[in-house]
């Protein structure tokens, strides 16, 4: 009995044992499978971090890259800062209507001192043409009363010289005269003409000078003539020209200002003008070539606004365009014989197509 109890129980599991034995394997099983589901876990989360690491280094290395934050060929060229100025110059030409600056090669080439004389000469023509009847605008019947009017002539108009010279030579008709005359009487005739002081102790100096040293004679030579007080080249080429028929060119301000238009000179100083003029011309065109200058000057190629859409030679004058171009305008600011008024003088001469200007007493 006892080797049967101790066989079965060698061989046959209780079912304590047997409730143990499972629960003991139950328990194991289960701990080795949560702890094989825990390994995969962390595996996915380590899998999962390593991938997030890296798209965070992939984004932080393309964001710190010039190249790929602004590809070069994605800019566009308008946002570039010189093909905005482009663009914005482009619209304001567009706009207003203007044409490109012309290039530095399309530039007027320079004249050619040929051409200049050329242009030059051909401006004398047409002005002969358009005043042939150009003359000095002084009354005078002697080289001693054109010396004196034109003397008295600085800084007034040559119509009221012209006005106030009949008075004045009937009083003193001879430079022997005129160098005794009492200075306030003198003073009162020449008040008129403005300066009236000074040009009385001119004249008187001028007459003195005449009386002893050319014995009451108007010399006929440019280097007598600017020895007398008051006389300059401009007054002594006037005499040399008009009294003496000796060629002379008269720069004075219609001369200066209408030679610089032309293109003719650039000096101011009048003799300088003079010389670069006289290059220009033959001396026998000089005295003529003098009052056809001034004629226009003082017609219509005025100081302040002169009247270019009536001049004869615009097609000829660079300056075209400093004054009036509407014909209709420009006819309104021609003057004296232009514009059907008299002239400057009180005896014109017989093909002035002019009115005479009349005396001092009825104008």
């Amino acid at each position: 009995m006892s080797e049967q109890t101790g066989g079965a129980t060698g061989t046959t599991t209780s079912p304590g044992a047997t409730r143990a034995t499972s629960t003991g394997s139950t328990s194991t099983a289960s701990t080795g499978s949560t702890g094989s589901t825990a390994s995969k876990r962390t595996s996915r989360t380590a899998a999962s971090a390593d991938r997030t690491a890296a798209r965070k280094t992939s984004k932080t290395a393309a964001s710190k890259s010039p190249a790929s934050k602004t590809p070069a060929s994605k800019t566009p060229a308008s946002k570039t800062p010189a093909s905005k100025t482009t663009a914005r110059k482009t619209t304001k030409t567009a706009e207003s209507g203007a044409a490109p600056a012309p290039a530095a090669a399309a530039a007027k080439p320079a004249e050619s001192h040929a051409a200049l004389v050329r242009r030059a000469r051909r401006i004398n023509r047409e002005l002969a043409e358009a005043y042939p009847y150009a003359h000095p605008e002084l009354d005078f019947d002697s080289p001693f009363q054109l010396l004196i009017a034109t003397v008295l002539s600085a800084q007034t108009t040559d119509l009221r010289v012209n006005q106030t010279t009949p008075a004045l030579f009937a009083r003193y008709p001879a430079p022997e005269d005129m160098a005794a005359a009492d200075p306030e009487a003198m003073e009162a005739i020449l008040r008129p003409t403005g300066f009236f002081r000074a040009k009385t102790k001119s004249v008187i100096g001028l007459s003195a000078a005449l009386r002893d040293r050319f014995g009451g004679e108007v010399p006929g030579r440019l280097e007598d003539l600017v020895t007398l007080p008051g006389v300059g080249r401009k007054t002594a080429n006037v005499v040399l020209g008009n009294a003496f028929g000796v060629p002379g060119l008269t720069v004075d301000t219609h001369f200066g200002r209408l030679v610089r238009r032309f293109g003719w000179t650039t000096a101011q100083d009048p003799e300088k003008v003079e010389s670069d003029v006289a290059e220009l011309f033959p001396k026998s065109d000089w005295t003529m070539l003098s009052h056809r200058l001034i004629f226009h000057g003082r017609r219509i190629c005025h100081s302040r606004k002169p009247a270019c859409g009536a001049c004869p030679i615009a097609p000829l004058c660079p300056s075209y365009g400093e004054g009036e171009t509407d014909p209709a305008k420009a006819e309104k600011l021609l003057k004296y014989e232009k514009a059907g008024a008299p002239g400057q003088r009180l005896k014109p001469p017989a093909d002035f197509p002019g009115p005479a200007a009349k005396p001092l007493e009825a104008s």
